[in-house]
């Protein structure tokens, strides 16, 4: 088949300009450390791939949306992506800034070279042609040309039609075009911290102070001599108000549910690293028993400060509901001194501060959501025909909003949004009801779909995904190509 060979056409959409462009190899979605690490591991084996990200730059969420003290919570070797380890005088623990510039050298030695601005809005399995049909928004970014990955050249990989439904004048800007990318392949990378979650509590759009989500608070120092709420009590939430200490800020954190405080070092190494190789040898419930001793040996009784732990084990509640524990960084002791004060849920905002459940009211002058972030994979990969499981897909935690939508569904079978994916395979099974890939059989998804990243093991996690799904790939696209049925070939 060759690049200018006609294919069926997607639903029509309303755009200046529309391209056609066959890949020669997986179309990844996402450039973060998911996205570039299979992109690396793809070019060791001599796959060509195409890396597709909506932001101006590679990992926008390190970029642009982390606070300025944040350090890695686990050691370099535990974080460091294939192929290509943190330098040697990189410390222990990577700042922020150490990580960023690893990802850039990181990009740079394997040559890969994203196409930035490229918003994905719809990707579909397309059976009549055994394609995924990847439906980008690309930005104006005229000093980032349009090429792809190529273990020789990089304009190997990627084949564009020249149908266009209209002409653009080279003396213009070049208007946001429609792109839509054609191969055997997707790779899904954009990770699970794609979108903030910011919780909808009564009385938010009546508060007079800062209301912002953790991915747009970047330092303490704005805040210095004010009160400030933080909601969360996870790692971000826990080294937010540290930050806000150091700044001379009162911070306030409000604490729902149990968490699990664990110190970041025991006996003279990472307690991460220290829970990895017992669970080599022993159950989890005992690696978990043994982590609980050491820590009230180390850190003492947390609960007595208002945070109480969970009745499932660190490790067996990261397992089964991916909540992670609290690698300790100073919040403990602040806690201890009272400069951090534990406060409760929030039942809702007034104009001035905060409503707490247990009664308790507070004025405050900013208010952080440490509350974490959510795949934003179900928006746009419509491989999904099951009512039910798309709509668990979006409302993953129950609302009378959603039940009310979920009757009204199941009344009018004719919803829009399925009504629409009505000619799309149906690829049950590709997401669980948690919005996460089926974990089974792994790498392989419905019709060529990989998922990288995913796995609530972080960027060790993702560092094993990439290597399996290259290596997966590589073996069909090899199989492929000796068959001359890769796209374009």
């Amino acid at each position: 088949m060759s690049g200018e060979t006609p294919l069926p056409a997607t639903d029509p959409r309303s755009s200046p300009t529309r391209r056609i462009s066959i890949v020669h190899g997986p179309v990844i979605v996402g450039a973060g450390p998911s996205g570039l690490a299979v992109a690396a591991s793809l070019r060791r084996l001599c796959v060509p791939s195409v890396i597709l990200e909506r932001s101006d730059g590679i990992a926008d969420l390190w970029s642009h949306r982390m606070y300025d003290r944040l350090t890695l919570h686990l050691p370099k070797p535990f974080c460091q992506l294939p192929h290509l380890p943190f330098p040697a005088h990189f410390p222990t623990y990577p700042s922020k800034d150490h990580f960023l510039g690893y990802l850039h050298a990181y990009a740079h030695h394997f040559s890969l070279r994203p196409l930035l601005g490229c918003t994905v809005v719809d990707a579909r399995f397309d059976p009549s042609v055994s394609l995924w049909r990847v439906t980008a928004i690309r930005r104006d970014l005229s000093d980032v040309p349009m090429q792809a990955l190529s273990p020789s050249r990089t304009s190997d990989s990627l084949s564009e039609s020249s149908r266009s439904t209209s002409s653009v004048s080279s003396e213009t800007p070049r208007e946001p075009e429609v792109v839509e990318f054609l191969s055997p392949w997707l790779v899904v990378a954009t990770g699970e911290n794609a979108e903030p979650v910011v919780p909808e509590l009564k009385g938010a759009e009546g508060f007079e102070g800062s209301l912002l989500h953790s991915s747009e608070y970047k330092s303490g120092v704005e805040y210095e001599g004010k009160k400030v709420l933080v909601v969360g009590c996870g790692n971000s939430g826990m080294e937010i108000c540290v930050d806000l200490c150091e700044h001379g800020a009162m911070p306030f954190m409000s604490v729902r549910s149990g968490v699990h405080i664990l110190p970041r070092e025991m006996l003279g190494t990472s307690t991460f690293g220290v829970a990895m190789k017992l669970l080599k040898w022993l159950p989890t419930q005992v690696v978990d028993r043994f982590l609980l001793i050491m820590a009230k040996m180390m850190i003492g009784d947390t609960e007595k400060y208002g945070l109480k732990r969970p009745k499932v084990g660190p490790l067996e509640l990261k397992n089964t509901t991916g909540k992670t524990p609290v690698l300790d960084v100073g919040a403990l002791s602040l806690i201890r001194d009272e400069r951090i004060k534990i406060v409760s849920e929030v039942e809702s905002l007034t104009s001035d501060g905060a409503r707490f459940v247990d009664g308790g009211e507070m004025a405050f002058h900013a208010v952080v959501f440490a509350t974490g972030y959510k795949s934003n994979v179900p928006l746009w990969l419509k491989a999904i025909n099951n009512l039910l499981l798309l709509l668990l897909l979006l409302f993953p935690t129950p609302s009378l909003d959603s039940i009310h939508l979920f009757r009204s569904c199941f009344k009018k079978p004719r919803w829009p949004y399925l009504k629409e994916q009505k000619n799309c395979t149906d690829a049950g099974g590709v997401l669980t009801a948690e919005g996460k890939p089926e974990e089974h059989p792994f790498p392989n998804g419905e019709k060529g779909i990989y998922f990288v990243g995913f796995s609530g093991k972080g960027l060790l996690g993702a560092s094993v995904d990439a290597i399996k799904t290259a290596l997966d790939v590589s073996a069909r696209w090899t199989r492929l190509s000796e068959t001359k049925d890769v796209v374009g070939l």
